[in-house]
């Protein structure tokens, strides 16, 4: 194996994005072969010794991608100080895995989690505009009228919004659920927009990444993606067509799931 930048050789390795790992060298707790490294430097993980925190890098480990059922409830961080459920906790511990972006507490449903940093970096940029599609129930006044405003896009503190693909899927009383696909990755997005069309998000459910769907796995469970589904994935987040056929071709939306 050719010498590789030290922040890409720990990225595969698992320890983060480029830019956390970027951050470990930076902050000097990473070392080859005895000395500290520097950001520049570059390493060969079959001949050279590299270490974070004085732990030997194992650059030799299979690299996976899991898709969890995250539970409201549970964060999304590899450590908490306030002690709240994490996500890493629901998958294997070996080998460590982080998540690809984010989703806040309250928000359930699909979650990605790798040890692949470049693939995780492919995805969670936005620039690459890789479609996230949700399920939102909400109580208030949300009709035909206030969907195609969130189909234009809408105006929030930090800027209007991309043009974002919407769909009805039913109507109780004064609760509505609709399906959003959007391709920006602002904090806590869709429980804004919603609020900026009059709706009060009473559930918010995480249903597709990319290609990659949430499907009938249970709250709390996960599942190791497939060579092919990787590769799917991959594609997406670069761009590629799949088959010829664009990505936003797929079935029509469902009802939420109910609590499992």
């Amino acid at each position: 194996m050719a010498a590789e930048r030290v922040q890409k050789v720990l990225a595969a390795a698992g320890y983060g994005s480029r830019r956390a790992c970027e951050a470990l060298i930076a902050d000097g707790r990473v070392t080859v072969n005895g000395s500290a490294a520097t950001l520049g430097d570059r390493a060969d993980a079959a001949t050279d010794v590299i270490t974070v925190d004085g732990v030997p890098v194992d650059a030799a480990q299979k690299i996976v991608v899991y898709a969890l059922h995250k539970p409201a409830g549970v964060v999304t961080t590899a450590s908490d100080p306030q002690g709240r459920p994490i996500v890493v906790d629901l998958v294997p511990p070996e080998p460590r895995v982080f998540p690809i972006g984010r989703l806040d507490a309250d928000t359930e449903g699909l979650l990605l989690l790798t040890n692949d940093g470049d693939l995780a970096q492919l995805v969670a940029h936005p620039r690459h505009g890789v479609p996230k599609t949700y399920l939102v129930e909400a109580a208030g006044s949300v009709g035909s009228r206030e969907l195609a405003r969130l189909r234009r896009g809408v105006v929030l503190d930090d800027g209007p919004t991309a043009p974002a693909r919407v769909a009805k899927v039913h109507r109780s009383g004064r609760t509505t659920a609709f399906e959003v696909t959007i391709r920006e990755g602002r904090n806590r997005q869709v429980r804004r927009m919603a609020d900026a069309v009059g709706g009060d998000v009473r559930r918010l459910v995480r249903t597709r990444v990319g290609p990659v769907s949430l499907g009938r796995l249970a709250a709390g469970r996960w599942r190791r993606l497939s060579p092919i589904e990787v590769d799917r994935l991959r594609r997406v987040a670069a761009g590629t067509p799949l088959n010829g056929r664009p990505e936003s071709q797929r079935p029509p939306p469902r009802p939420i799931p109910p609590e499992l």
